[in-house]
């Protein structure tokens, strides 16, 4: 009678490993059934990450954070302004380095960021853009430009900016620049 009991006992702890080692795997195929993201959810997880670099570097630049801009800038980065060519802080400017070593300054030693206000921001995938108005002070003139209108396309690839390209009134700037 004592073996009886004793094998019924052991073939119920087998059993009830095995219900468990079934439960554990339905538990763990429902987990990754919940864990699959939608494209538009991946999309839009992309989305959020593109619009926090951006504006962490947006940040940094108010700042004056050299250290954090560079960080967040791709080797590759392209930063273009386009307009009038006579500018010397107008690009495109390829690579991280002719940026730091060759635009920046030009830009600094030209233009003074008087007001620079975004009144908007979206993002969709690893684009992120800026709308928002601006006043400069354009050294060359020792003027300041009239309140205008910009945008900003940001692209951002391994978690790093790529693309960084102003869409502004130039003309005014060119205009400010140029006056006597």
């Amino acid at each position: 009678m004592k073996k009886l009991i004793v094998c019924l006992a052991i073939a119920s702890i087998f059993v009830s490993c095995d219900k468990t080692k079934k439960d554990d795997l339905k538990t763990e195929e429902t987990t990754t059934k919940v864990n699959v993201m939608s494209e538009a959810d991946k999309l839009a997880v992309e989305s959020r990450k593109t619009l926090d670099i951006a504006n962490a570097y947006m940040a940094a630049m108010g700042k004056g954070d050299m250290q954090t801009m560079t960080n967040l800038m791709h080797d590759d980065m392209v930063w273009q302004n386009a307009g009038d060519s006579s500018l010397p802080w107008m690009g495109p400017w390829k690579g991280k380095k002719a940026i730091l070593e060759e635009f920046f300054p030009a830009f600094g030693a030209g233009f003074v960021t008087k007001k620079w206000e975004p009144t908007d921001a979206i993002s969709h995938g690893d684009t992120a853009a800026y709308f928002g108005q601006m006043i400069g002070l354009l050294t060359n003139s020792n003027k300041e430009t009239k309140e205008f209108t910009y945008a900003l396309r940001v692209k951002v690839k391994d978690g790093k900016i790529i693309l960084w390209n102003w869409f502004e009134d130039s003309f005014e700037v060119s205009k400010t620049y140029h006056a006597k």
